[in-house]
This record gives C-alpha cells, structure tokens and sequence, in this order.
C-alpha cells in the first residue's frame, strides 16, 4: 500500500539542518510515482542525483535542483502541476511553521524523525484553521488526525487534468508554432539564425503598430523623428562607451586590430540621436528635444539564446531619446512612463507586465562609467518617481545599462520565462562624454541629461507576445485581414466585391472568397483564419442592398 506521491519540501526551515541521504532513498523505494525535493534541505549533489534517477525511474527532481547542477530535463517538471500544489500548501502551513509535508492518496505520511525537525506543538485552534486553509486547495482532502500533524489526500488526477489543459493550452499559444501556421513569419537555415522573415500578414501588423506608433508619438506627444544610419565607424561607439562596454553584442565590420576604418552595425540609436541634436546649438527655451525613430538595430546574439521572435539578432523598436534640461528630467521620466502605460492599454496587455528598477552592481565597477554618488542619486530619483505614481516594481541589482539605471517593463511568454518588453533609461552621464550642452539664462553652457526610451518596445517581440496573449485572434484593428466576403456563389461574387470595395474605401483590409466552394466550407475556414468578421452575401442581401453578418 505505497504512497502515490511524496513530497519533501521546507516552507520554512529555521534550523538549517538537511535530511540524510539514507532517508530520501528510503521514501524513494516506498512510493509509486515521483518525490519532489526542495535541494536547500536535502544532502544531494549533481553525482547523486543522476545516480537517483537512474536508480528510482519514477523519481522527480525538483526543477531548481536540476537547474542548479545541469541535469537532463526529459525528467523534470512532468509533474509541474504537483509542485503548484505543494506550493499553495507550503504557504498555507507556513504561519505555523510546518517545516515537511507528505501530499499522500491515502491515510499514509512519511513524516522525517524529530531529530531532524523540532517539532512544533500546535493548538487544536491552530490546527483547525490550517485544515481549513488546506481544504480550500483543489485536489487536497484533509483526513481528522489526533497527531500533531495533519493528514492529508492529494487526488493526482485534478493536478495532472490540470497540467495537461496547460500544456495544451502553451502548445496552442507558442508564437514559434502559431505564427508559423497563421503563416506571420517563418525562418530559413540559409538566411540564418535569428533572422526571421516576416510574411505579408505579420508584415501588416507590424506596419499598423508602427504607424499608430509613430503618429502617436509625433503628433500627440510632441516627439521630432529622424533617420540615421544602420553603422558607424568604431570612433563612434568609443566615444559612447559601447566598444568598451558592448563589442561582444556587435557586428563588426573589419579587423579592429589591422585595419585603418573599421565599422559596426548599429546595436542601438543613442549616439547617433546625440549628432542630430548637437547640429545646432541650443538654448533652455529650446528643450526638452524629444528624438523619436523607428530603428532596426543589429545584436549579436548567442545561437542558444535565439527563439521565435522574441530574442533575434535583427529587429526593429520605436525608439527615441530626451534631451532635457535637469529640472525637466522628473517630469519628462513620468511623461515617457505615461505614454509606456498607454501604449500597453491599447495592446490590452496593461495587466500582464511587471515593473523592474534595473541598477548598478557597486560590487562589479567595472562594468559601469561614472561613479557611485551619482548611480546612488538616480536611482534614488526612479524609486521616488515610482513610489509617487503608485508603481509596484521590484529593484534588480546588477540590470543597470553601464551608463545608468533604468525601468524595465517586462513580460512572461506563454512558458514562463520573462522578456523585457519597454525600456525608460536616465542617463546623466553620456553628455560629458559627447560635449552635449545648451545656453541656460545666464549664457553659460550647461549638460543636458538624457532619456532612453521605447514606447512600445521591440516589433518583432510584440508581434510575439501578442500571438501568445491572443492566441492568433488580435484586436480587429490589429487584424492583417478584418473582413472577409463571403459569396455563396459565383452569381454573387459581383455584389461581393462591391461590398469590399465600400469597405477598402472605409480604410478596412477586407478580402473576397470567390472560390467555389460550399458557403459552410468558407465560414469554416475563415473561422480557422480567426478572421474578426465573416460578410456572408447571396440573392436577398444584393437585393436589399445587406450583408449577413457572422464572427468568430
């Protein structure tokens, strides 16, 4: 009569103390499926647990663990499900200090000896309302029990119907798969790595994001675009700081040993902006200067960091950088986090993003210019900014550009990992390094300071993310194809086109199906498009002049 499942973990565990060797080989030959291990509280290393798993075919490690010591993942997280079980009971026992937990299918626990875990005297009060915590947790049955320690049930079969509903549902969400099979974008070995070609309708989205994006930002908020090149020689980027800081992540164009000129690519904007800015002077009337342009940029990424369209090593953002003068540079951050926020409700994904103080690592110097007092200042000045507009943001030590601290905005994709989807950069010190200033009123010459910033953020990894966010069905403004007319046959593929042409006149990317084909197999296949509006047309919508309206 084994256990179906044992579970060790440690929601809280004050004494530091780990459970032998001897004892998890004991639990592992008395159950049946899979025992989940939390590695902070158990004597194992990299050797012994291969040995596990090679011993223990039903054994499961624990994802963190086989993160930490490289091992083969065919064999971990297929239980993922159980481990967000043990989570949600690990924080209903944490406020009574529960350091082990066995999740059993039975009246049957594996409890470790007290040598190893003091244990805990709870009140029958304490112990009620935990069972009552406990109980409100899908798939957990809470068995009486006159011990100290409570019983409980854990139905593997809501946790795995579960996990496969959120396998399928990742499956049928993966911008790399959907993408494809809407036929948005596709990759070919001989072109390269990371440099996805975009179809006509990932082309068309990506084309109305940057119009609605460049209009917002020139003709609302008060930006002035520019169209700089995609190179530059290395004097450029020593000047910045980026050959020192950043060769790694270019593409360079030459021998930098040998050769008399050598270019890269461009991996960002900024230097380029600050030319645009210093070809005439400037007075403190004359600022802020607000540089907006949409830029392909060039990175030269890890082979084994490239996916889909969220990491790539050509790709194209709405980038732009602030000029201001230093008692504008508060107001003008708030008004570049505005338009971040803003940019993020028309996309419907306001609710799905985390915010991120990315700072400096005082501990690691020479990864950054400037020095400490001023890095101290301006990230001080971001947490205030942030704690006055109510963000909740968690600060990231070590994230900081070398040249100053900054906000991420970031968001998960459909498996979990995170991507920085906006970035809004203070700089207070690339100026100096560039003899950047303006006239104040006095006539003396003064650095400006400088803000990074996207609106939106890269195209090719918001055409991902919201393929995820929507499976495939966008806002209809969004739609490469909003409409599409439906003849039910031939006699009225005339009246059809008339109806798009109407619509084509009204600014919509409507299509017309003249295939002969039944009206059923149309509509079906529209629907498989995800297409918003299906216009179905035959003898009665001609002669009232109609269409029949249907969606997906």
């Amino acid at each position: 009569n084994k256990a179906s499942l044992a579970v060790i973990c440690s929601p809280n565990n004050p004494t530091g103390t780990k459970i032998p060797m001897a004892d998890i080989e004991y639990v592992a030959k008395n159950i049946d499926c899979a025992l989940v291990i939390d590695e902070a509280y158990v004597e194992f290393d990299g050797e012994s647990a291969m040995r596990f798993l090679k011993d223990y075919p039903h054994l499961m490690i624990a994802r963190t663990f086989s993160k930490a010591y490289g091992l083969a993942s065919a064999r971990v997280g297929y239980l993922i499900a159980d481990k967000k079980i043990i989570e949600m009971v690990g924080k209903a026992c944490m406020p009574y200090h529960v350091n082990v937990l066995s999740a059993i299918t039975a009246d049957i626990v594996y409890q470790m000896r007290d040598e190893y875990i003091p244990r805990i005297q709870m009140t029958v009060a304490e112990r009620k309302r935990m069972s009552e915590q406990l109980s409100k947790i899908d798939g957990i049955t809470v068995y009486p029990s006159a011990t100290n320690f409570i019983l409980i049930k854990y139905d593997k079969a809501v946790a795995l119907n579960e996990y496969l509903e959120m396998l399928e549902d990742q499956k049928n969400r993966d911008h790399n798969k959907l993408g494809r099979e809407m036929e948005l974008f596709t990759t070919v070995d001989v072109i390269g790595q990371g440099l996805p070609l975009l179809l006509p309708k990932g082309t068309k989205i990506i084309q109305k994001m940057q119009r609605w994006i460049e209009d917002l930002e020139d003709n609302e908020w008060g930006y002035m675009r520019t169209k700089t090149p995609l190179m530059a020689k290395s004097d450029l980027y020593k000047i910045s700081g980026h050959w020192d800081h950043y060769t790694d992540g270019m593409f360079v164009l030459g021998d930098k040993e040998n050769d008399k000129e050598v270019l890269a690519l461009r991996p960002m904007t900024c230097p380029f902006q600050y030319y645009v800015y210093k070809a005439s002077q400037k007075s403190y009337r004359d600022l802020p200067c607000r540089y907006s342009e949409t830029s392909t940029l060039f990175r030269n990424e890890d082979s084994g960091e490239m996916h889909g369209l969220t990491r790539v090593r050509q790709f194209t953002i709405s980038e732009g950088h602030l000029i201001v003068r230093p008692d504008q540079m508060v107001e003008e951050f708030k008004g570049c986090l505005a338009l971040a926020k803003y940019c993020l409700e028309i996309l419907g994904v306001e609710e799905d993003v985390t915010y991120h103080l990315s700072k400096w690592d005082p501990e690691n110097k020479e990864k950054y210019i400037g020095d400490a007092d001023v890095w101290n200042e301006t990230e001080q000045d971001i947490r205030n900014i942030l704690d006055e507009l109510g963000i909740n943001y968690t600060e990231d030590v070590g994230e900081a550009a070398f040249y100053g601290p900054k906000v991420d905005i970031n968001a998960k994709n459909v498996y979990g990992k995170e991507d920085t989807m906006i970035t809004i950069q203070w700089d207070a010190l690339l100026a100096e390094q560039f003899d950047m200033y303006y006239v104040d009123q006095n006539g003396e010459k003064v650095r400006p300071y400088i803000i990074h910033r996207t609106s939106m953020g890269c195209y090719e990894r918001t055409l991902a993310w919201l393929i995820e966010k929507y499976a495939g069905k966008f806002p209809t403004w969004l739609c490469p194809e909003q409409v599409r007319v439906l003849p039910i046959s031939e006699k009225y593929e005339d009246y059809a086109q008339s109806v798009a042409k109407a619509l084509k006149e009204r600014h919509v990317d409507v299509t017309v199906d003249s295939r002969s084909e039944k009206i059923g197999y149309k509509i079906r296949e529209a629907r498989l498009d995800k297409l918003p509006y299906m216009l179905v047309v035959g003898q009665q919508e001609e002669e009232d002049g109609t269409v029949s309206v249907r969606s997906r």
